[in-house]
């Protein structure tokens, strides 16, 4: 096989949640460019509808499937539709996620709880509702979009960073659980410039961050989906169970949050 024929999915069929922007569109449409149909998953349906066009652009099919992964009832039946539409399931990218952070003691069971579930448990129903479809299809690869915020520690990412630390492990775990025929690995991502970023970043912010990364710069959503059809494709067709770190050689938090040292007999204690 040449060499960029190793990176082709040409014929296969990915789902990409969180699909309609960042990460999960630059995944969506690289995994089109390198040959795949694509079913599109998010909760804004104008937002997967325009990604559709692009991949359609790109002469791919696109499946468009607003849908929100926190209701994991009906992953079943998403994915039993997505096979039915566009044949079979050949690739999950578990994309959305994402959480605030805050300070340890304003951080509620609650928002700890939900942190995880959006993090973690759709990932694992997610992954549960594809399997079946996978192996119908011969085999397929899972890709899980982890953090760096998973192996290192800050302040003000107890919910955050234990789901990221979380998501990577189950990513080994499902890997042996599924092995030989369905490979599952994760993404550990940097500080990446997606839109959600972009609306709270300075220029001052930016500049920190960029300052305190090895690369000197931040990553890009294409960063990242360029890691994710390397897992996906026969290029990466010897990997499972691990843990890519895309984060430009970080190896501490880009950006502190200043969040204050709780002391003895301050008020309120």
């Amino acid at each position: 096989m040449a060499a960029l024929e190793r990176f082709s999915v040409e014929g296969r069929v990915a789902v990409v949640t969180g699909a309609g922007r960042g990460i999960g569109r630059a995944s969506a449409l690289m995994l089109a460019e390198a040959g795949a149909d694509v079913a599109l998953l998010a909760r804004t349906e104008a937002d997967l509808i325009s990604v559709a066009e692009e991949v359609e652009a790109l002469g791919r099919r696109a499946r468009v499937v607003p849908f929100d992964v926190m209701d994991t009832e009906e992953m079943a039946g998403v994915v039993t539709g997505i096979e039915g539409a566009l044949g079979h399931v050949d690739i999950l990218v578990n994309n959305a996620g994402g959480s605030f952070p805050k300070p340890l003691l304003e951080t509620s069971r609650a928002s700890f709880e939900k942190a995880f579930t959006f993090n973690v448990t759709t990932a694992f129903e997610m992954t549960k509702a594809v399997v079946p479809a996978m192996l119908r299809s011969g085999g397929g690869s899972i890709v899980n979009i982890s953090s760096a915020a998973g192996r290192m520690a800050d302040r003000g990412f107890a919910a955050y960073g234990t789901a990221k630390a979380a998501m990577a492990h189950l990513s080994r775990i499902n890997a042996m659980d599924l092995a030989p025929h369905i490979r599952v690995n994760a993404i550990a991502v940097g500080s990446v410039a997606t839109d959600a970023l972009d609306q709270v970043l300075t220029e001052d912010l930016r500049a920190v961050m960029e300052a305190n990364t090895p690369l000197r710069r931040l990553g890009t959503p294409e960063d990242i989906a360029s890691a994710v059809l390397y897992l996906c494709s026969p290029a990466g067709s010897y990997i499972t169970g691990k843990v890519l770190e895309v984060d430009g050689g970080i190896d501490h938090p880009t950006l502190a949050l200043g969040l204050p040292d709780y002391e003895p007999g301050a008020e309120g204690w």
